[in-house]
């Protein structure tokens, strides 16, 4: 069966001889995985067997607690490879450990989560949801197509680049807002984020593709939704708490904007009874935009990537910043 093939939307970054952690066995924990040690195997690196001696360990759990223990009984270890493209769960430990070298997923996943974001958008605005629930025919003919549209990405790492190639057939206008005034190809426009206001009134679609960090908790409350055209469209496919709920909830109860696409929600899991539930302007995934199916053999392929920087040149791939938690 054919797989996603790994798109890398970040450059390896080389790091400093002093920065380097010494190589050696490589540790899976705490669920051993056949595909991640083959990984490792092929990236010519040797798996430990009872990870005692371990000088880098790749994590294979989403919690951060049980990692710290480990962390604080393997003194050895110099380098943590993540399972997540997002380290938020992760943050505070890292600001803590800063000694070691992390590495994320970031960009592995981008091409199963941008097809996501696409999908979520054809379906809002082709009015899916009203579609789907309807039990007479319907002689009203209502949708919008994407062809043409203004599209607004708020972020610009690997699934923002994945969805702007995914955009190119539509002829749409893509608008991306970054931290960086770097100018991003296949876009039309590059913002910081302090524009985001000035920019959010001419998108038809906005899609969050963004880090969640402390600076971006609620990056779109109730201001950025009123900014908002009244036909517009919100997909968020990043994390939940980019997005205020509340306000959301809001925003659509009284048609503020045309209609959500969430793949991740704040908080997660949506309580059952939610309003945005019940919401008929509302497309609500169980953060299934990236399954294990899809993942497993992307992270495969980063894994070995990193264990050839680690034994190697050491031009790691998803180095997570201390600083920027991401």
């Amino acid at each position: 069966m054919s797989q996603h093939r790994a798109v890398i939307a970040i450059q390896a970054e080389p790091l400093a001889a002093d920065l380097r952690p010494e190589g050696g066995p490589v540790a899976i924990v705490p669920e051993f995985d056949d595909l991640y040690a083959e990984a490792v195997r092929a990236g010519g690196g040797v798996v430990t067997d009872t990870d005692l001696d371990a000088r880098a360990i790749v994590w294979t759990s989403h919690g951060a607690g049980p990692l710290e223990g480990y962390l604080d009984t393997h003194r050895n270890v110099g380098w943590v490879q993540l399972p997540l493209a997002g380290v938020d769960a992760y943050r505070e430990l890292i600001a803590r450990r800063p000694d070691l070298l992390w590495t994320s997923a970031k960009g592995s996943f981008a091409q199963p989560v941008a097809e996501h974001a696409l999908t979520l958008t054809l379906a809002l605005l082709r009015e899916l949801p009203k579609r789907v629930l309807a039990r007479t025919w319907d002689t009203n003919k209502t949708g919008t197509s994407l062809f043409g549209l203004e599209v607004l990405i708020v972020g610009a790492g690997g699934i923002a680049l994945e969805l702007i190639r995914l955009l190119e057939p539509f002829g749409v206008r893509i608008t991306i807002v970054r931290r960086s005034p770097d100018a991003v190809p296949g876009a039309h426009r590059t913002v910081t984020a302090e524009h985001l206001l000035d920019v959010l009134p001419d998108a038809d679609v906005v899609v969050i593709a963004a880090a969640f960090t402390d600076d971006t908790k609620h990056l779109i409350g109730e201001v950025e939704l009123t900014a908002m055209r009244d036909t517009a469209i919100l997909v968020n496919i990043a994390r939940g708490g980019l997005v205020d709920t509340d306000a959301l909830a809001g925003a659509l109860a009284s048609r503020l904007i045309s209609g959500a696409g969430l793949d991740v929600t704040d908080p997660e899991p949506l309580p059952d009874g939610h309003p945005l539930w019940s919401e008929p302007l509302a497309i609500i995934t169980p953060h299934v935009a990236d399954t294990p199916e899809m993942v497993q053999p992307l992270l495969a392929a980063r894994i070995q990537e990193n264990t050839e920087a680690f034994l190697g040149d050491a031009r790691f791939v998803g180095v997570v910043d201390s600083t920027l938690g991401y």
